[in-house]
This record gives C-alpha cells, sequence and structure tokens, in this order.
C-alpha cells in the first residue's frame, strides 16, 4: 500500500479509514477548534452553506426570542462558525427577522460572533425545491424505507433555480475574497458546481447528512449526471461511512467519464480532483451531559413523573421526527408483542413516544401520521387497564428540558430507524445518561451501531426479536446496565463534535491540498 504524506508526518490512507492524526488520539474541545481554525482558515473568509438556518427569531407574547432548530446540524458548525467571524447563508425562516438591508443579522443574538445571511423563496419555489425535489426525490432516494421516490420535472427546475439563487448569494458574499464554501446536505447538490464556474480558486467542501445509496439504486434518477456534476465541484465530499464514500465512487465511476481510484477514494473529473472521505459526525457530550444535570431538568422529571403517571413504571422512549425512515410502526409492533408475550409486565411498563411532526404536507408523511394513530389506539384499546395505558403519544414540538428529561427517566430507549446516515438521537441518550444508567436499544441500519456496539442491536423488521430485546432491557442487572453504558459514554465523549469539525476542517485544508499532489498513476483508466 502507497504511504503519503499526512502533514508532519507519514501514514496510510485506505478507502475504509480516514486519514490518523496525533489530533484523533485525544478528546477534542471547543478550544482546540478554534485554535484549528485559527492556523488551518487564516485570512479566508468561512462560508458555511445550508438550508436550515441555525437560528430562528419569532415573536412571542411581544417578545423577540430565538432558538435553534431540532437536529445536529446546528451544533456540528456553530462552534466552528463563532470560531472564525464567517458568514452562514442559509433559507429564511420564522415570522420576524432583525435583519439589516444585505439580510445579515448577528448570531448568536446574545453574543454575536459571525453573520447569518438568508435567502428568500417563493412559496412556490419552497415547494419545488425543498417538499418536491428534496424530499419527495432525493430524500427516499437515498434511504432503503421502500418509498418510491417521486421526480417531477418541475421540481427539478425549481430545485436548480434555488441552487442558482444560493449560488448568487455565496459569490455576493464572497466578492473578490479569498475562500472556503462548506455546503451542508442534500439540498444543494448543484451549488459547489456553480461557484466553482465563477470562482475556481475557492475552496469547496460539502457533508452530505443522509446515506448515499447504491449505483443501481441512484440510477433511477433521471438527473443523476446533473447531480453528480454539482457535486464534484467540490475538493472534499464528506459522508458519515465508509460505506457511503464506497457507494459515491463506484456511483460516479458508472455514470461518468471519470478516473477513479477505489483503493483512495478520489475522483478525477474535468480536470479537478474530489477527495471523498467518511466522517462520522457526534454531539456535544459535555455540553449534553451538563444540561442533563440542570435544575430544570430535574423539575421537569418530577412535572412528567405526575402529570403522566409514571412513578412506579419502567419507562421505554422514542425520540424522532416523525419520519418513515425512522422506524416508529415497527418498534409499536415490537412493544405489542412484548406485552403479548410478557403480560406480567402489564401496568408496569410505559412507552413514551415523543417527537413533532414534519413534511405533513407530503402524503407518504400523512399516511405515516394516519398509521401511528391507528397503531397506537389499537394498543392501548388491547392492553389498557384503568389509568394505565402501555403507550404515551407526544407528536408535538417539546422544550428541550424536557426531552431531557424524557431522556433521565427512560430505562430504555429505542432508535429504530430502518436507513439513517448516523441518528444522534442515540447519542444524545448517552451523553445524557450522567448516571451511567440506562439500556439503548439500536437499529443495525444506523450509522450509530458501527460505534456504540455495546447497544441491544435488533433488525426493526424482525418483530419477535424485536420484543425479545425489549424484555432483556427491562429485565438485565443493573451491573450490566451501567458497563455497557459506561462503555459507549466513553465513546461519545472521546469521538464528539469538535473531533468531527475538526477533521473535517483538517481535510478540507490538508487532505485535499495532498491529493491534488498524487500520481496520476492512482488512478484508473477513464470509463468508457
Amino acid at each position: 500500500m502507497t504511504r503519503i504524506k499526512l502533514g508532519g508526518g507519514e501514514g496510510i490512507s485506505p478507502k475504509w479509514q480516514p486519514y490518523t492524526r496525533k489530533e484523533d488520539m485525544r478528546m477534542w474541545t471547543k478550544e482546540d477548534l478554534q485554535r484549528l481554525v485559527r492556523r488551518e482558515v487564516g485570512d479566508c473568509r468561512l462560508i458555511v452553506v445550508s438550508n436550515r438556518q441555525p437560528y430562528v427569531f419569532e415573536m412571542v407574547d411581544g417578545i423577540l426570542e430565538n432558538m435553534s432548530p431540532p437536529g445536529g446540524l446546528t451544533r456540528a458548525i456553530d462552534p466552528l462558525m463563532q470560531s472564525c467571524n464567517g458568514t452562514w447563508i442559509a433559507e429564511g425562516a420564522g415570522d420576524h427577522f432583525p435583519v439589516d438591508e444585505r439580510g445579515n443579522v448577528g448570531v448568536p443574538p446574545e453574543d454575536p460572533s459571525y453573520n447569518m445571511r438568508l435567502v428568500w423563496l417563493t412559496e412556490k419555489e419552497e415547494q419545488g425545491y425543498y417538499y418536491g425535489f428534496s424530499n419527495e426525490g432525493l430524500w427516499p432516494l437515498c434511504h432503503n424505507a421502500f418509498t418510491e421516490p417521486v421526480f417531477n420535472v418541475d421540481d427539478w427546475e425549481t430545485y436548480k433555480a434555488v441552487n442558482q439563487k444560493f449560488a448568487d448569494t455565496v459569490l455576493n458574499e464572497i466578492g473578490s475574497s479569498d475562500a472556503i464554501v462548506l455546503t451542508q446536505d442534500y439540498h444543494l447538490a448543484l451549488l459547489p458546481r456553480l461557484i466553482k464556474q465563477t470562482k475556481p480558486n475557492v475552496i469547496t467542501g460539502q457533508f452530505w447528512h443522509i446515506p448515499w445509496p447504491s449505483p443501481d439504486v441512484f440510477r433511477i434518477c433521471p438527473w443523476q449526471n446533473e447531480l453528480l456534476d454539482g457535486l464534484l465541484g467540490n475538493d472534499l465530499m464528506g459522508f458519515h461511512l465508509s460505506n457511503d464514500c464506497t457507494n459515491f465512487v463506484e456511483t460516479v465511476s458508472r455514470t461518468l467519464r471519470a478516473r477513479v481510484s477505489s483503493e483512495y477514494n478520489i475522483v478525477d473529473y474535468l480536470n479537478e480532483t474530489t477527495l471523498i472521505r467518511p466522517f462520522p459526525i457526534s454531539v456535544d457530550f459535555e455540553q449534553i451531559c451538563e444540561e442533563a444535570q440542570g435544575s430544570d431538568v430535574n423539575l421537569e422529571m418530577e412535572r412528567l413523573t405526575d402529570e403522566l403517571g409514571l412513578g412506579d413504571m419502567i419507562v421505554g422512549l422514542g425520540i424522532d421526527r416523525i419520519d418513515y425512515t425512522k422506524g416508529i410502526p415497527h418498534r409499536l409492533r415490537a412493544i405489542e408483542r412484548f406485552l403479548e408475550k410478557h403480560p406480567e409486565y402489564h401496568q408496569r411498563v410505559v412507552f413514551v413516544q415523543a417527537g413533532a411532526a414534519s413534511r405533513t404536507n407530503i402524503g407518504a408523511y400523512q399516511q405515516l401520521s394516519d398509521q401511528l394513530d391507528e397503531l397506537i389506539q389499537r394498543i392501548n384499546s388491547r392492553f389498557s387497564k384503568g389509568r394505565w395505558q402501555p403507550i404515551i403519544y407526544m407528536p408535538t414540538s417539546l422544550p428541550s428540558a424536557t426531552f431531557m428529561a424524557l431522556r433521565r427517566l427512560a430505562r430504555f430507549c429505542i432508535v429504530s430507524s430502518l436507513h439513517d446516515g448516523m441518528n444522534l438521537v442515540a447519542k444524545e441518550f448517552v451523553a445524557s445518561r450522567f448516571d451511567d444508567d440506562g439500556v439503548l436499544i439500536l437499529s443495525p441500519f444506523t450509522g450509530a451501531a458501527q460505534e456504540l456496539t455495546e447497544a441491544l442491536i435488533v433488525n426493526p423488521y424482525a418483530t419477535e426479536e424485536f420484543a425479545d430485546a425489549i424484555h432483556e432491557s427491562v429485565t438485565m442487572p443493573e451491573y450490566d446496565r451501567r458497563s455497557r453504558m459506561h462503555h459507549m459514554r466513553e465513546i461519545v465523549r472521546e469521538n464528539n463534535i469538535y473531533k468531527w469539525t475538526s477533521r473535517l476542517l483538517l481535510e478540507l485544508m490538508q487532505g485535499t491540498q495532498r491529493t491534488k499532489a498524487l500520481q496520476r498513476d492512482h488512478l484508473t483508466a477513464p470509463n468508457r
């Protein structure tokens, strides 16, 4: 295997493993990230582009309040932006916008350290670009959840137009500066090429937060060539898992006239080189652990215990955005089977399913909502006794303290995704359990399952085994629970969000430059 230079030393870079550095061998902190940004970014402008904005402003009782949207994106990228005084460009959302004439607002609001610049879309653009092509087309295409993708030519044209609108905003923001553009996710697949066409010297990277399908699945998309061309405008393409990297490289190899290195996951296309690397995303372990011990969480635990009647109950928990990829019906059927097999746990186990509905104007999501209502009604009708109902459903937006309290109260947490790039719910549950207690039941179809091997790994489609895993979680001795949780907490603690961000930045600034210097004989002949 060929050795190549890795900064100050040497190392081996096979496709399934990112470059190893001394920095990877210890726990990263926010301060470490800030030092790295100053060293690597220097005088360059750092611009992050995403569909979702990192802060949303809304008027509540006459007072302008801000909040971070749910999900891991803001927690992942916000510390990076706070370290470099950059600009985060995103679609405008919310009821009120305290912005200047250019659409900029300083964030975080309490102590601004970078700018958020908003791109405004019409209702028609939002429908075609976001709900249409992105979430009726690309989302099901990339998830093995047996929901057929819908590809509408009008949605595709709108997707292209919105990507151009974002590109125009980015280019305006760059001006004549040296810049680094880090794009997030599948909504903006065309953006990197549009930027490179105008400013070829801009450093471009993109992290794809969802899985990448096999080449045979991706070929379903009528505009696969255009999407791949857009993404190969990046100097660096990042995915959660090495398997996603392999799928992407094989897709390019079969689709475009490109030269690829399957060993090093490098693509040479249009005389440009793109490095493909896995970066398993994570959470801010220390912050979540600290928040879990807050007095507001303790009070919320008391409130929930009283209002939901959880006092003497073994509590199970699911926290998900209501999405057909999350396997929520599968876990409910497993709960039902568990209650059938183990009547001794009637009136002793309560399962709380929390998480807000989303994309409700898409047919597949409406069908899922109806299915969940019917399942929960059936299960509760079958097994309820007196005031006890086995399933408590909370399909609304909840405060952060409520989610944290539920994690603290839970004996077991179920993450039963049918396909997930990572799933940060699993890592958030682990990070919140400072008491080293609790059991995680985890689908093997999540990226998190590759790291959290002390979880009970169970196929969500295998209802009988799933029910047995629930039984194991409620009967597991305390010593075993604590031993498993302690091990998982050490993994999440070490592989935290600052390590993820630092590795992504290092590869973008250093790895891509090394890649451009590789000998062309590392690349295969062009596809014919």
